[in-house]
């Protein structure tokens, strides 16, 4: 704890009257998209972990503190609160191991988690079980953020079987549209159909947004083989396919 206390007097000096010019300037509006970033460079380590993760997880550290700072300069709180208020959270939201309350499963601790949230005053205001789901939230992570949502209160499919048969369902409905010509029809279409997978996949236990994540990195490692072993600018398609399929074949991509 001593380092973390040092760090929060190191952005305290930084914010102070003989402090960085650009530290002092910057807002809470100003460091949405940097802490963002620094979430997602985050996220691009895990999987290695290390000293990199070690160095990233600092950076989001040092946002949070940030906004602890400037949260403490308008009066509003201060670090220790922040610290206070997680701490009392995590503690009443497990009553099973912090009080008498005895569960017999992972869903049986989801339950009481969304049952003691009710009872929380920043929740009581909520009308629907789908408030406070952010709304910048990535298009395929609040769907499954939905999707996770609704099941807790019994809305959804009974089997497998009947989310593959949506998902059908749904790819005929966007050939209907492409037939039609009708644009806004078919964004319309292709948005159900993501929804509907997104929807298959969580009923297979795979995270979406995750397996997209990886198709990325092997779709940009493949290309680059392509690009390390050929002039793409003035190459055919089927030279490039060609270089393709030999990427395929190599496990590294």
């Amino acid at each position: 704890m001593k380092e973390f206390y040092k760090l929060v007097e190191t952005l305290n000096i930084l914010r102070g009257d003989n402090g960085c010019p650009w530290d002092r300037e910057q807002t809470r509006e100003s460091l949405k998209a940097p802490f963002l970033e620094e979430v997602y460079e985050a996220l691009d380590v895990m999987d290695k972990g290390g000293e990199e993760l070690c160095g990233e997880l600092g950076d989001v550290l040092l946002h949070i503190i940030f906004q602890g700072k400037i949260a403490e300069e308008k009066g509003e709180f201060t670090i220790e609160d922040i610290c206070q208020k997680i701490n009392e959270k995590l503690i009443r939201r497990h009553p099973h191991i912090f009080g008498s309350v005895e569960v017999g499963s992972v869903s049986d601790v989801e339950k009481n988690w969304e049952e003691i949230k009710k009872t929380e005053k920043e929740h009581q205001n909520r009308k629907s079980v789908l408030d406070g789901i952010p709304k910048g939230l990535p298009a395929l992570l609040k769907a499954q953020k939905i999707q996770k949502k609704v099941k807790k209160y019994g809305f959804d499919w009974d089997n497998i079987e009947d989310v593959y048969a949506k998902v059908q369902e749904e790819i005929k409905e966007v050939e209907e549209a492409v037939k039609e010509n009708n644009h806004e029809h078919i964004e319309e279409e292709i948005g159900d159909l993501l929804f509907a997978i997104t929807n298959y996949a969580r009923h297979l236990g795979v995270d979406s947004s995750e397996a997209l994540r990886k198709t990325n990195e092997k779709f940009e490692k493949r290309f680059r083989y392509i690009e390390e072993n050929c002039d793409i600018e003035n190459s055919t398609l089927e030279e490039m396919d060609k270089l393709w399929n030999e990427a395929k074949k190599d496990k590294k991509l």
